[in-house]
């Protein structure tokens, strides 16, 4: 969410910054409703001085026996007294107006992003892919295979839930299980992240801080008139922070956590209807970090490595792409892409999504830092991305580490968490 000021201030830039994501000039609108706000303040103030002053001279009137001038300065105040209502109501109808005028535009890209309109304009990372294709020519699906093996059933979870649900069985469970712990003991015990268990039930407000209210509630699951589930752990993570002043000293702040997540998908109808790639309720390990400005691009890289890192130790192959323009999420202004290769798809997907946001999301929530000499200074910069998508984990676990019968091979680093098991293999 973007301060008016700044916006009349950089007006150019910031219609620059729309431009490229495909967006119409917001800043002539923006300031001139931000311009008819401050009229109305600048006469309301007017008004109460005027009232105040105006209540002081009744006094000196009536200590001097001026009846007329007395009567004539009630008249007055009470004539004030009957405008500032109307004002007022109308400068909250003006503040209302813009603020959700400026709830609905989302983040500038920052400068290095590349230019583009969608995923075609995204950029490969030459120096970030990892691992080659496995000769796999004849590759499986994940559902193909974890059907097969019987410990992956749609049936059963369609029956409970609808669409878009999966039960998963014994070594298929408990090997989701391992991945995400093994993701959350490399994450705090090597690179420094807080494990948090945060509430999965957040407030409206909370949501809004985050950015996924209101332009985006038909993609989340309201539960009841109070609560929605949070879509990502990045929203009770990052709201950590909200209205509050952190000490330069405790920046940055870097936490994680794994949760069930839950989106509407509204926007995905016909999207990998089959399997686990994209379902209403997934398992995700989050990584969120708070910085101030000066940290935050420095903080960005050293996430991406730790997204990259799990995926290295599980003999992944995958590749990291810088979105363009026109492909960022509504709160970012600079995200990579990790993108896993699934041979049973024959394609790259997104596994992990990491997020510069810069002030916009600590604007939305008023978190501040203080130097520290004391000086309480402007909005944190916050960080997200995913340490990672644990179902898609699961998924490139299956589809790469199949052999020809159909079983599953444990990587190396998953065996200490399957008490030692080697192979998920049918059951004779």
């Amino acid at each position: 969410m973007f301060d008016p000021k700044w916006i009349r201030d950089n007006a150019d830039a910031f219609d620059r910054g729309l431009k490229r994501r495909g967006l119409p000039p917001e800043a002539a609108g923006i300031i001139a409703l931000d311009e008819k706000r401050r009229a109305i303040i600048v006469k309301l103030q007017a008004l109460q001085e005027r009232r105040n002053a105006a209540s002081k001279d009744i006094g000196v009137a009536k200590k001097n026996k001026d009846e007329a001038a007395a009567n004539a300065l009630m008249a007055e105040v009470a004539k004030i007294k009957e405008d500032i209502p109307a004002l007022e109501a109308e400068q909250a109808a003006l503040e209302k107006e813009l603020n959700d005028r400026l709830a609905g535009i989302p983040n500038t890209p920052a400068d290095d992003v590349p230019d583009g309109t969608d995923e075609k304009g995204n950029v490969e990372r030459k120096d970030h892919a990892f691992g080659k294709k496995p000769n796999t020519n004849s590759a499986n699906q994940h559902f193909e295979l974890g059907e097969a093996l019987g410990l992956m059933d749609f049936e059963a979870a369609a029956k409970l839930s609808g669409s878009r649900f999966v039960v998963l069985k014994g070594q298929l469970a408990r090997l989701e299980r391992a991945i995400s712990q093994f993701f959350l003991d490399v994450h705090t015990e090597e690179f420094g992240y807080i494990e948090v268990a945060p509430p999965v039930l957040v407030r409206d407000e909370v949501m809004f801080g985050t950015a996924q209210l209101p332009k985006f509630a038909n993609d989340q699951f309201r539960a009841g008139n109070e609560f929605w589930l949070i879509p990502t752990a990045e929203v009770p993570l990052t709201n950590l922070v909200r209205e509050s002043i952190v000490a330069e000293e405790e920046l940055p702040l870097r936490y994680t956590a794994c949760t069930p997540c839950f989106r509407a998908e509204a926007g995905a109808a016909g999207k990998d209807t089959r399997g686990m790639l994209r379902q209403h309720q997934f398992i995700k390990v989050e990584l969120v970090s708070i910085t101030t400005p000066e940290q935050s691009k420095d903080e960005h890289e050293r996430m991406l490595s730790a997204a990259e890192e799990v995926l290295k130790r599980l003999g992944l192959h995958f590749r990291v792409m810088t979105l363009c323009a026109g492909d960022m999420g509504f709160a970012s202004q600079k995200t990579y892409d990790i993108e896993v290769w699934l041979p049973g798809q024959n394609a790259f997907r997104e596994i992990s999504s990491c997020s510069n946001c810069g002030e916009f999301q600590a604007r939305r929530m008023e978190a501040r830092w203080r130097s520290k000499d004391g000086k309480v200074k402007g909005p944190v910069h916050t960080l997200n991305g995913s340490g990672v998508a644990v179902g898609r984990a699961l998924i490139a676990v299956m589809e790469n580490y199949q052999d020809e019968s159909g079983a599953i091979a444990i990587p190396d680093a998953l065996q200490p968490y399957m008490g030692g098991l080697k192979k998920i293999e049918k059951k004779s």
